[in-house]
């Protein structure tokens, strides 16, 4: 990345303006663009010894932390020994909301470099952008760069749809809301019909209880009616009931009873009624 050859030059001179593919930018007379891509700009100094970075990436979680992303950006960079400060708040770049600084030293290529990084976050829906703008040099010459520089890394705008994948993400919201609708809707049916199954089984629940509570106040138990006819209550002094066509009811305690034997009549027997 650095070169320590080339001639030393550190002051602002003149800003031109570029128009990349996805980013307006300023640049430093003299420097050149190492990277003017959809995801980032990098700019170099004539002698190697300063850059510029600009890195966004949208679809994060809304509650991604400014300092992990700016960490993770500059550790792209390979170097050796990364040390961010605590965050303070800063002037967010154009089309951002907040923005977080952060004082960065490095080693890169065995020499000691220093710099600011600054995180600068868009909110949209529940995902948000983040765009990490970092101005840094060799640690001797940082005092020449430090009162310009960072501001000159800030001179960035997004002129496409595409930069940082928005246009992907604008179209992934697009499907999770479609998503999300649909699965509102099979929640809302599933709601609806789980509440009337518990008011169905609610209502079966009470008129068994409304049951019991009359049989138990009757002293009675209830029978079904092999005929057809209707159910029946019929006092607790037998166990078992039998019927035969004519209506007619047979009570006993002997399971093993049966007055079908000995008997012209058709008798069967009964089975209690389960509400």
């Amino acid at each position: 990345m650095y070169n320590n050859n080339l001639p030393f030059s550190s002051t602002p001179g003149s800003l031109e303006i570029r128009y990349g593919n996805y980013f307006n930018y300023a640049m430093p007379s003299g420097w050149r663009v190492v990277e003017d891509g959809q995801f980032a700009v990098v700019l170099v100094s004539p002698d190697n010894a300063a850059l510029t970075i600009m890195v966004g990436n949208s679809g994060l979680p809304v509650n991604y932390n400014p300092g992990q992303f700016v960490y993770e950006k500059l550790m792209a960079m390979q170097p050796y020994d990364l040390r961010i400060s605590q965050p303070r708040p800063a002037q967010p770049i154009a089309g951002c909301s907040v923005a977080y600084e952060f004082d960065c030293t490095y080693i890169h290529n065995g020499i000691f470099c220093q710099g600011i990084a600054k995180c600068s976050v868009a909110y949209s829906y529940n995902i948000c952008t983040m765009v990490m703008t970092c101005a840094a040099s060799h640690q001797p010459q940082w005092p020449h760069y430090a009162s310009w520089l960072p501001q000159v890394a800030s001179q960035v705008s997004a002129t496409n749809g595409a930069a940082f994948g928005m246009q992907g993400i604008m179209a992934q919201n697009l499907q999770i809301s479609q998503v999300e609708g649909q699965r509102y809707r099979e929640y809302r049916e599933w709601s609806q019909n789980t509440w009337d199954e518990v008011t169905r089984q609610r209502h079966e629940s009470i008129d068994r209880q409304n049951f019991h509570f009359r049989e138990n106040l009757g002293n009675v138990t209830t029978w079904t009616n092999p005929y057809g006819y209707p159910i029946v209550e019929l006092p607790t002094n037998h166990n078992y009931y039998w019927i035969n066509r004519q209506g007619q009811i047979y009570g006993t305690n002997d399971y093993g009873e049966n007055p079908n034997v000995g008997s012209t009549q058709d008798w069967v027997r009964m089975n209690r009624y389960q509400p």
